[in-house]
């Protein structure tokens, strides 16, 4: 394997071998707690202009399948790993990882002494970095503190889909539950906001008998309510909420129109749309292990978590309500809206691979959408 350099902004280097694409990658470096799943990591649209660090140290063991995709393509920008299998074992193995980040041109770096690094980003926070093969030190940490922040930049709007569509499929986990589950007929329409979805969100909402049009993040109030929607989805997605270009105005036009369901950037935009305001967190929560409590129960949660930004708590104002809060910091993990159906939370129900302890979520939804009617 040939050698390859990751360099931060702050200065600080780690050595490494080259695998996946053979070129250079650049983004906001950022670490995953998750034991699985890194096929899903790297298509969730959310990790847009970042470069994944995983903190288990073993990567790629169980392959790729086409199954696992959250969406179309990888949207991390390089992959930061200390092993990487070359011959994965498993009976759904459709290629290896190091194949699979060739195909789609992505950049990854192995070798790392990833405990150093994730400690590095929890001590000084999540910053902008480069991978190369080439380059000296110096020059390397130069360009990455050229790079732009991710603080002010609707990704979200850039990676939205361009036209409308329906989606039915169902199956949330495809490959464990294909042939088993029976979809219940749609009973409700649901518009989803794509900011950047997971394909594992639709899926469930589908299976709860829901129809989806998926609508382009520009989409207005009144084009949406033309849809005759019975419930209005706001997705995940990329990058600063409050950069999101009409998204709040959209979203507090549409309240106590009809019931909705936000979910981690569709948390912070809802939020938004009540007058609070985000804040960029020190080094995020992105893992499938970030304890939540619900306050209104006592229960708590093990939950998969995406976000660098969060919503300030003090601003949100009398309109809402705090309903979860994540365990390991306090922040805020859920609210509700007090005055009009709508709710959201700011980590992943639909967790593909797992955990599920909060898909009731999507079932709640339903119930919202029910009692509208």
């Amino acid at each position: 394997m040939s050698k390859a350099t990751l360099a931060l902004a702050d200065g600080t280097i780690f050595e490494g071998s080259a695998f996946g694409a053979t070129g250079e990658a650049t983004g906001e470096v950022v670490f995953n707690t998750s034991l699985t799943g890194y096929q899903e990591i790297l298509t969730d649209p959310s990790y847009v202009g970042q470069m994944i660090c995983m903190t288990y140290p073993e990567q790629g063991n169980y392959g790729v399948a086409a199954a696992d995709d959250e969406s179309d393509r990888i949207h991390g920008t390089g992959f930061i790993v200390r092993h990487h299998a070359e011959a994965p074992s498993s009976f759904r193995a459709e290629g290896s990882l190091d194949a699979y980040l060739k195909a789609h041109g992505v950049v990854g770096i192995s070798g790392v002494d990833t405990r150093r690094l994730t400690r590095h980003l929890r001590t000084f926070g999540a910053q902008m970095g480069i991978i190369s093969p080439a380059g000296t030190a110096a020059e390397l940490v130069a360009r990455a503190r050229a790079l732009p922040g991710m603080e002010g930049q609707d990704l979200a709007t850039r990676i939205s889909t361009k036209a409308r569509y329906e989606w039915t499929q169902t199956g949330a986990d495809a490959w464990a539950e294909a042939g088993r589950l029976e979809a219940k007929a749609p009973r409700f329409h649901v518009v989803a906001y794509d900011w950047g979805l997971k394909r594992a969100m639709l899926r469930l909402l589908a299976e709860q008998g829901c129809r989806i049009t998926v609508v382009p993040s520009a989409t207005t109030a009144a084009e949406a309510l033309a849809l005759k929607p019975d419930g209005i989805f706001l997705t995940n997605g990329p990058g600063d909420p409050a950069a999101v270009v009409g998204a709040r105005e959209t979203v507090a036009t549409l309240l106590g129109r009809v019931p909705i369901f936000g979910i981690c950037l569709g948390h912070q935009i809802l939020s938004l749309a009540l007058g609070a305001r985000t804040y960029k967190l020190k080094f995020g929560h992105r893992g499938a292990n970030q304890p939540v409590k619900d306050l209104g129960t006592g229960k708590v949660d093990i939950t998969v978590q995406n976000h660098g930004f969060a919503v300030d708590e003090q601003t949100l104002g009398s309109r809402a309500r705090v309903t979860h809060v994540n365990l390991n910091d306090g922040t805020v993990e859920g609210i509700e809206v007090l005055d009009a159906p709508a709710f959201s939370v700011q980590y992943h129900p639909e967790a593909s691979p797992g955990p599920h302890d909060a898909r009731a979520l999507f079932g709640r939804f339903v119930g919202m959408m029910e009692r509208a009617r």
